[in-house]
């Protein structure tokens, strides 16, 4: 028995009842997690989705932090209720010149829509204390010479720094595309490569890892830098085919990789899951943030539950 610790706290992952940290309803939906780590706590983002009474659809960026991954504080919306910008689906967050910053996307449904539609950009939001965080501010992937508008829509952005010390911003456009930047304002664009959705990407040993989600699934490429990637095959479901909560799709997979810390040791795989019924069916209710971890990250965990 593998005891963890963390704080004053004490957990056993291999003893988790259930998969499900946050589990969605007819009304409620918790997608696309994103989570850091810090001084024994867990703080965890995520696409918030609620449906009102009368059926209109609202997207928030929201948080809850948990000391133990069993016990959550009260859910927090971050952003304003507004169908034309619906701030969701963050992608990671970073510290750099002494400022958190989160980063995540607008979806916008003005019309009505399904699915966020061309307007829909990329943002960071800072923070001094990963509680509160400031407006935020967009994304200028393209470089600064290419104006909003034309842009193009992307969504799912992910920030990571290469060993060379340049940061570089995935995110959801022809395939997966990448900028990059040493000011996280100004942004060289570098390029596109066939991709899923939700990309998160680490360091692991002298290559780089990159995990996203196709169809169903969360599926791996690695690669040497942060531009050129091989498919490896892999395609983790995890216990999904005895998951009713999960059998619709099992999505948007964040690695945190906690190997390094004592007392912990492991690599922790957050995502949701969607179901029975597709996602494309029920994409706004039912989708619960779930939880799996590793050694290794190429053999997972999970409760059984």
């Amino acid at each position: 028995m593998q005891l963890i610790f963390v704080g004053v706290y004490m957990f056993n992952l291999p003893t988790l009842t259930s998969p499900i940290l946050l589990r969605g309803d007819e009304h409620t939906a918790y997608r696309d997690p994103a989570v850091y780590f810090h001084n024994g706590m867990f703080y965890l983002y995520f696409t918030l989705v609620e449906t009102e009474p009368d059926g209109r659809v609202f997207l928030y960026l929201a948080m809850t932090t948990s000391a133990d991954l069993q016990h959550f504080s009260l859910v927090q919306k971050l952003t304003e209720r507004n169908p034309a910008m619906n701030f969701s689906s963050p992608g990671n967050i970073i510290f750099f010149a002494g400022f958190y910053y989160l980063c995540c996307q607008t979806y916008c449904r003005e019309n009505g829509e399904k699915y966020g539609n061309e307007r829909s950009r990329i943002w960071t939001l800072r923070s001094n204390d990963l509680l509160h965080w400031e407006t935020p501010d967009l994304l200028r992937v393209k470089g600064d010479d290419v104006s909003e508008a034309a842009m193009g829509r992307m969504i799912d952005p992910y920030l990571i720094r290469s060993r060379e010390g340049i940061w570089h911003c995935f995110f959801k456009q022809n395939g997966v595309s990448v900028s990059r930047s040493m000011d996280l304002r100004h942004w060289q664009f570098c390029g596109s490569t066939d991709c899923g959705e939700n990309v998160c990407v680490l360091a692991d040993g002298g290559r780089y890892r990159l995990w996203h989600s196709p169809h169903n699934g969360i599926a791996e490429k690695v690669g040497s830098d942060l531009l050129h990637w091989q498919d490896t095959g892999t395609l983790i479901t995890l216990g999904q085919k005895k998951w009713p909560w999960a059998q619709g799709r099992l999505t948007a997979g964040m690695v945190l990789d906690l190997r390094h810390v004592p007392g912990i040791g492991k690599a922790i795989l957050f995502y949701h899951g969607t179901g029975p019924q597709d996602e494309e069916t029920i994409f706004d209710q039912y989708a619960c943030i779930g939880i799996a971890w590793s050694d290794d990250l190429d053999h997972w965990q999970y409760p059984a539950g």
